[in-house]
């Protein structure tokens, strides 16, 4: 019988809506009802686990899950002995120090010998050890916004995504220290079987988030630009060139980086390049 991967998954949250929405964009079918703390793939051999955030390191060290998805703020804050497999992309946040708005804020060095408080005491002392700077650190799970206006604290740590809950608690960000976003992790030392599945869901995996990092396009191109417009088109090995009923033009296909999308658009225009069209891409396989 073949082996199954179990997974821990944060069971609410931002965290978890992204973590279900890669799953099921992987082709992967996950029956849940509400309330449930396990499940079972039906078309994979991937079992669920779904637990606490700030659980799921643990847990994954421990081999109880092989594998998890979880920020890399709770990883590298509960700093357990697991295998960082892939950077997943999204819930992407930041920890940051923020301070009432009425203060007057130079540098990290105005903090030295105040009080901060956070629920990411490992991450915020290395930080502040870094920089030469001595705070009495208040280690609080929930609610950390709320630590200066009632006096626990002069300054909080926390993770920030669009800063609308410092604003609400009259705060202002002044220092970010820490870029997290989803990581895939796993259990040291996992059995060959359990590999392959591994390499299996990130064959997957790759697939989505390299279409999602590129555009196909297709355009017509006059037939006395079309060296220049093919110098401009690298694509995957070369573009695709088709005729057209108009004989002084070409279509050419192509797969454009988004990074590159817009520049790489009127660079086009002004070689020439007329009826662009772009196309989201689902999967793409290299």
């Amino acid at each position: 019988m073949m082996q199954k991967l179990k997974i821990a998954i944060q069971k609410s949250g931002r965290l978890s809506d992204g973590s279900l929405n890669l799953i099921r964009q992987c082709g992967i079918k996950i029956p849940r009802m509400k309330g449930a703390l396990k499940a079972e793939a039906s078309n994979f051999p991937l079992e669920f686990l779904f637990l606490r955030d700030d659980d799921i390191p643990g847990y994954v060290q421990d081999g109880v899950a092989d594998l998890g998805i979880v920020g890399a703020n709770e990883a590298v804050e509960k700093d357990k002995n697991v295998d960082t497999i892939h950077h997943l992309g999204f819930s992407k946040c930041r920890l940051s120090i923020a301070i009432p708005k009425e203060q007057e804020y130079n540098g990290i060095q105005d903090l030295d010998g105040k009080s901060i408080a956070t629920s990411y005491p490992k991450i915020l002392g290395d930080f502040l050890t870094e920089k030469g700077v001595k705070c009495d650190i208040h280690e609080i799970s929930g609610s950390v916004e709320i630590a200066p206006n009632i006096g626990l604290a002069d300054a909080i740590c926390d993770l920030v995504s669009t800063g609308s809950t410092l604003m609400q608690n009259n705060l202002k960000e002044v220092e970010s220290i820490f870029k997290s976003e989803a990581l895939l992790i796993a259990t040291p030392g996992l059995s060959e079987e359990k590999k392959e599945i591994i390499d299996q869901l990130m064959f997957r995996i790759n697939a989505l988030q390299t279409a999602d990092n590129n555009k196909y396009i297709l355009l017509n191109a006059p037939k006395e630009n079309l060296d220049t417009i093919l110098n401009l088109l690298p694509g995957m090995r070369s573009p695709s060139i088709l005729p057209l009923a108009d004989e002084s033009f070409v279509s050419v296909h192509t797969v454009i980086a988004e990074d590159d999308f817009w520049s790489k658009i009127e660079e086009l225009k002004a070689a020439g390049a007329e009826g662009i069209l772009v196309v989201p891409i689902e999967k793409m396989i290299l």
